[in-house]
């Protein structure tokens, strides 16, 4: 678990566009990570 203040490990994720992205990637960039369920699924 991560406390406030830890560095955020190095992760891949897909973005948007279905293209691989990791979070060392965008170093020195502002990230904003959106999580939300998938579209025709109950929740």
């Amino acid at each position: 678990m991560l406390k406030t203040g830890d560095k955020a490990p190095d992760f891949t994720a897909t973005d948007h566009l279905g293209r691989s992205v990791t979070l060392a990637g965008l170093k020195g960039k502002t990230v904003v990570l959106w999580f939300y369920p998938k579209a025709d699924t109950p929740g």
